[in-house]
């Protein structure tokens, strides 16, 4: 996978500097620009690969730089032919930049609602609608060049690896869009960040959806929960299909080939099985080219304020994975009718939507910091009061206050319930490692907790799960309610203090003086010397 591979992680890196070097600095606008130009070649790519085939088998193939295309609004139109990567990559620069910005790109923000999507469906329409205010932004034509050659670079080594590693072609460049929207993380500021990708692989562990069960994300970002779903579902049927297809991933977790198991009947309940909304239209944008990447012909991500009045869709999902904006306020007279909890706060009312998003039946692993579940005033415990007395909270793990670093050093858990449950017993974990160096550099180490949290958490029981010294233990449902809801590990733990035995003091009275014999002594000797 991308992570072993040098070469491609060379090439990111360098695209990313060419646009800082090149005026783009803010990083949202830089991945957006980056994702359009990958999405031009790759729709030229397999477009060229339909019209071979249809070549090779004799079928009839019109393709869909086939024609005229007229540029929305205006009577002038051109051959479509001319629209392609492999077409305007040959033309002089200046000439390029003007070819692609005034024709290409206006095609391509059309592309959604009449023609297959990337792999020959038709698009339901969310693309082109959410692409409709998308602007195409390149300072000048020398950064278009340069950007356009490391993209052909890209592409080449995603095919080289694809032959010499045995990888699907489609897996290796969702690794490539994953890795360009990290550096939002590294590089990137605004307040947008990613949630940790090994993060979400352990919350769709914990939760282990199953093919059919519609899964929401209420605050979607990038679509990495929407992701974390799609490629758990997939590695659980080649699990359960074919398991020595299995391998494990740089953080411990089972993974296979996706395209092995993506047939068309899969794909087309998946699409129809995960939502996703977000209020920042940039996000969305992202959001939809992510899954898209990924192979999801028709994302399901769209612009809604899933706080608001607007919002229409309680108890509806089976699954509900999310990581809400743990700071902000919304204006009182915007909150829906549904959200009961006496409080402006997103990240409370973003745990009660999700409460309420669910079925009778169904399960949320959700972010929240630690605030939720400690702080003592009314609504704070009026949350942890819902999510324990109308459901059955099954888990709290407390994450490292490094894990969102380097953009954000807040403490944070992992809530995990089942609404409709029967809260008798909670499961607490208190997570000191997750594989990442918890200071700003976040760099790979051996020790790492998810692994552990999975193989714990299956096998957790009230009756074993005692000791209030270990990582993980069991807590009855009647201690937490005598404190006052409060969901702060450090309350139950047991800290262990071991006892330090100190010399006697004129044992180390002698020790010293014995030093202080040796270093005079050597000061004579060199006095002596000189």
């Amino acid at each position: 996978m991308l992570q072993n591979n040098a070469q491609l992680k060379s090439l990111i890196d360098k695209l990313w500097q060419n646009f800082w070097e090149g005026g783009i600095a803010n990083p949202l606008t830089a991945i957006e620009q980056i994702t359009y130009l990958i999405f031009m070649k790759r729709l030229d790519d397999l477009e060229a690969k339909r019209e071979r085939d249809a070549e090779f088998t004799g079928e009839t193939y019109t393709s869909r730089f086939t024609g005229k295309f007229q540029i929305p609004g205006s009577s002038e139109s051109f051959d479509k032919n001319e629209l392609r990567w492999s077409v305007f990559k040959h033309k002089p620069a200046d000439e390029m930049l003007m070819h692609v910005q005034m024709k290409v790109f206006p095609f391509l923000k059309t592309i959604g609602d009449n023609v297959p999507s990337l792999s020959g469906r038709v698009g339901e329409g969310l693309f082109t609608k959410h692409m409709a205010n998308a602007v195409f932004i390149m300072p000048k034509a020398s950064l278009l060049v340069s950007a356009i050659n490391i993209v052909e670079d890209i592409f080449k080594e995603i095919e080289r690896d694809a032959a010499e590693g045995g990888h699907a072609f489609q897996d290796i460049q969702g690794d490539v869009y994953e890795m360009l929207l990290s550096e939002i993380a590294t590089a990137g500021k605004n307040g947008q960040f990613r949630t940790p990708r090994h993060i979400i692989k352990l919350m769709a562990e914990l939760v282990a959806p199953q093919l059919g069960q519609r899964m929401i994300d209420p605050s979607s970002g990038t679509g990495g929960f929407i992701l974390g779903y799609f490629q758990y579902i997939l590695t659980d049927l080649v699990r359960k299909t074919n398991p020595q297809l299995l391998e494990k991933d740089e953080d411990g977790f089972e993974r296979a080939t996706i395209s092995s198991i993506l047939t068309q009947e899969v794909k087309s309940i998946l699409e129809k099985s995960m939502v996703g909304y977000d209020i920042d239209t940039t996000m969305v944008r992202l959001g939809l080219m992510n899954l898209m990447m990924h192979g999801i012909d028709n994302p399901q991500i769209d612009y809604k304020d899933t706080l608001s009045k607007s919002y229409t869709e309680d108890s509806q999902y089976d699954i509900t994975m999310a990581n809400p904006p743990f700071t902000g306020n919304i204006d009182k007279g915007d909150i829906n009718e549904g959200l009961k909890l006496p409080t402006t706060k997103t990240e409370l009312l973003f745990v009660e939507r999700i409460f309420n998003m669910l079925k009778m039946g169904g399960t949320a692993a959700v972010i929240v910091p630690s605030g939720v579940i400690q702080n003592s005033g009314k609504a704070f415990e009026a949350l942890r009061q819902l999510i324990i007395d109308k459901a059955e909270l099954k888990a709290v793990i407390a994450l490292p206050s490094g894990v969102f670093k380097p953009y954000a050093g807040v403490s944070t858990a992992i809530l995990i319930f089942t609404k409709g449950g029967e809260t008798n017993h909670v499961w607490f974990y208190d997570m000191q490692a997750d594989g990442y160096s918890l200071d700003d550099k976040r760099n790979k180490i051996a020790q790492s907790d998810l692994p552990d949290i999975v193989q714990r958490y299956k096998a957790r029981d009230a009756q074993k799960d005692t000791d209030r010294k270990q990582k993980f233990f069991m807590v009855p449902k009647k201690e937490i309610v005598e404190n006052n809801y409060d969901l702060n590990l450090s309350i139950y733990k047991e800290e262990t203090y071991e006892e330090v035995v100190y010399e006697n003091p004129n044992v180390i009275f002698g020790k010293l003086e014995t030093i202080e014999a040796t270093i005079q002594s050597s000061l004579a000797e060199l006095k002596e010397l000189m």
